[in-house]
């Protein structure tokens, strides 16, 4: 998932056949045709595609073309776009990636459109923060979002065990769970998934250990005794049975679709708090979330932080429509009510207000949990540095090896570290 627009990236993304998870043309006849990428799911698609018909009703003489990957093969494609100079006008953006493609000069500074086309000072200096690179802004807030534990309840209450409460401890959180797969109501089930491979869960931990992911000048925040034990944790749920073998592990490529919940071999997965409304759209089951577990003592893990932000190709031939567009998205009631909360909760309090009424169950789910979220949360993380997209992968690589047996905690958390901090160097 490396984001390097080196000629690796770019051969592998024109090598690979991607089937698209979702493309609809605009229409040629418009006066302005744009491009618009994005990844996500069906339910995404489907809720893209419904607001841009919405924004052709405003202005008939715009098109825009809808293209949607999986997260894992979106950032390979918009590589070899970029690198090749196709980039599409409208860019959904990740926070981890802003920070490259805006310092490649990719991307639009939108600071000179803010209070005239771009009108989002209602979001607040922290929501609209999150889209600024050294002071300027290059993308707009889509959602507010959080990780999140993501809770079969369903399974919980059949197993007959107490579903842990917010604020248990990851030690207490690992008995529960080899609780429930000790019960057995359900064939090749779990408690919950081997989270050694997530790098969300990991910073948590290391957050609440009073570490860091990467430090502000751009380094690792942690060492290797802080990956020892992560490991080591990991390895003893693996022991007691209370999160899925490595074998089952290995199934899930961060997507919605092969989670470990949607595959029915366990009670707890580990997202980000937007994914609920698909979650709960492909799993028969009732879900629910819940905070992750604490470090006794410990500090606020998780944080508050945009789910997804939009930005603008620096090389678009349209870039006052394509901020128009990007403005409409955020600030009209009509494509609120057209996307939902399923990007994450509005920044704009107006844009909330207009969709609390219309929410279903799930979106309220989501309401509920960030607000109970918001007082224990820590403070946004400083941007993640040049060459951090490919340690997401990295440690799901490693993470496995050591759950298969192939390395020891020790062993692995000296080879994360190294490559970590040797793919930071590189940038």
């Amino acid at each position: 998932m490396t984001m390097k627009l080196n000629r690796r990236t770019l051969l592998a993304g024109m090598a690979a056949a991607i089937p698209l998870m979702g493309i609809r043309p605009g229409s040629a006849q418009a006066a302005t045709n744009m491009r618009f990428l994005w990844w996500g799911s069906k339910e995404r698609n489907d809720r893209t595609f419904k607001v841009i018909e919405t924004y052709k009703g405003k202005k008939a003489d715009v098109a825009i073309n809808g293209e949607s990957f999986g997260w894992d093969n979106y950032w390979t494609r918009l590589a070899t776009q970029t690198a090749g100079g196709n980039a599409p006008d409208l860019i959904q953006m990740d926070y981890r990636y802003i920070f490259e493609y805006a310092r490649r000069g990719t991307l639009l500074d939108l600071t000179p459109f803010m209070g005239k086309s771009l009108k989002i000072d209602d979001f607040g200096a922290p929501n609209i923060d999150a889209g600024k690179v050294n002071g300027k802004l290059y993308g707009v807030n889509l959602g507010v979002n959080s990780v999140t534990a993501i809770v079969n309840k369903s399974a919980w209450q059949e197993s007959g065990v107490e579903m842990p409460q917010e604020g248990v401890t990851w030690e207490d959180f690992g008995e529960a769970c080899a609780k429930v797969t000790v019960a057995k109501k359900r064939r090749g089930f779990y408690g919950t998934q081997d989270g050694s491979v997530g790098e969300s869960n990991l910073e948590c931990w290391l957050r609440q250990r009073g570490k860091a992911l990467y430090t502000a000048d751009g380094t690792v925040g942690f060492d290797q005794g802080d990956i020892t034990d992560w490991f080591k944790f990991w390895a003893w749920m693996r022991k007691i049975k209370a999160c899925v073998p490595a074998d089952v592990q290995a199934l899930d490529q961060l997507n919605v679709e092969n989670n470990m919940v949607t595959l029915n071999k366990a009670a707890v997965g580990f997202v980000n708090s937007n994914q609920f409304i698909a979650f709960q759209a492909v799993n028969k089951d009732s879900l629910g979330l819940m905070r992750f577990p604490d470090t006794k003592g410990g500090k606020p893990g998780q944080y508050l932080k945009p789910s997804m932000l939009i930005s603008v190709s620096a090389a678009s031939a349209n870039k006052d429509a394509a901020v128009d567009f990007v403005n409409f998205l955020v600030e009209d009631k009509d494509a609120a009510l057209a996307l939902g909360i399923e990007r994450g909760i509005p920044a704009s309090p107006a844009m909330r207000d207009a969709l609390e009424p219309t929410l279903n169950e799930q979106a309220k789910e989501i309401l509920d949990y960030i607000a109970r979220l918001t007082p224990h949360v820590g403070p946004l993380p400083p941007p993640p540095p040049n060459g951090a997209g490919e340690n997401q992968m990295l440690i799901k690589k490693i993470g496995e090896e050591v759950g298969f047996g192939r390395l020891s905690p020790e062993d692995g958390a000296a080879k994360f570290v190294d490559q970590a901090a040797a793919n930071l160097k590189r940038g």
